[in-house]
């Protein structure tokens, strides 16, 4: 297990026990954007066979991710047709992109069943971290811990935005990408310490950290959507079962129903 890993056993744990969950068939074809070494560990461990570990880090090779296949993907372009995988997944890599909405909505064009997504949530007690500098409003670390050329936006040298979501924007987004169907989301939380105040040494932040760690685990229990670990699962729509009903779908081609406008909206003129 490699130092990333042992930094992340409970966001690993999470993200392990999303899949197991909502994925029940260990032969479904699985395509993971902006993947890794964890990513494998976690498939592995759970048993699964037909995934494909895709990323733009051109430092790595197909063995490393044997026996799954690897691509070289760009996610915000992504080179499959539509309903190509299953399932599409993503772990902590969606904040790395310099577009995080238009990642989404590849995940979900080359979805056949539906879209696993963990990443951070936007909450006023995280934004409360980075005003007290106890988490980073800028992902600087990731790219120091990639000799500093790689790790950043699009896996550059610059640290990227850490980009975090809401169930709000997570609908918007998706509901704004396909109008023409009514979408089912669901979504997860749970916790996993800080990243700064895992990596700090300066005594001064130790002791604001240790003051206000009691706080931070009691608030989100209380409030559990104040956790820092956000699952959103989006699922995937089928046609015509799922199609809004101003939307007609005859002969394989989706247009407005006029009739349904005749009764609800020249009715109600």
């Amino acid at each position: 297990m490699n130092h990333e890993t042992s930094i992340l056993n409970a966001r690993l744990l999470f993200y392990k026990d999303c899949i197991n969950e909502i994925i029940n068939n260990k032969n479904a074809t699985i395509l993971v954007i902006g993947g890794g070494e964890n990513d494998k560990i976690v498939f592995q461990d759970n048993g699964f066979i037909n995934v494909t570990i895709s990323n733009i880090d051109d430092r790595q090779s197909d063995s490393e991710y044997y026996p799954y296949k690897h691509s070289f993907q760009n996610a915000e372009d992504l080179s499959y047709k539509d309903n190509e995988f299953d399932y599409v997944t993503a772990h902590a890599t969606l904040h790395h992109f310099s577009s995080p909405h238009r990642g989404l909505t590849e995940m979900y064009r080359v979805s056949k069943k539906g879209v696993i997504v963990i990443e951070s949530r936007d909450s006023w007690l995280m934004r409360s971290l980075i005003k007290l500098n106890l988490t980073p409003a800028y992902e600087t670390a990731a790219v120091y811990d990639n000799n500093c050329m790689y790790g950043g936006v699009n896996n550059t040298c610059i640290p990227n935005y850490i980009y975090r979501w809401t169930e709000t924007e997570v609908e918007k987004t998706i509901k704004s990408y396909a109008p023409h169907l009514i979408h089912k989301f669901s979504y997860k939380y749970s916790y996993d310490e800080p990243s700064e105040t895992k990596r700090s040494k300066s005594y001064c932040k130790r002791i604001i950290i240790n003051i206000f760690a009691p706080i931070y685990r009691l608030t989100v229990k209380l409030f559990p959507k104040q956790q820092n670990l956000f699952a959103f699962i989006i699922n995937k729509p089928i046609i015509p079962d799922n199609l809004q009903p101003w939307i007609k779908f005859n002969d394989g081609v989706m247009s407005f129903n006029e009739e349904w406008a005749a009764k609800k909206i020249k009715a109600g003129s």
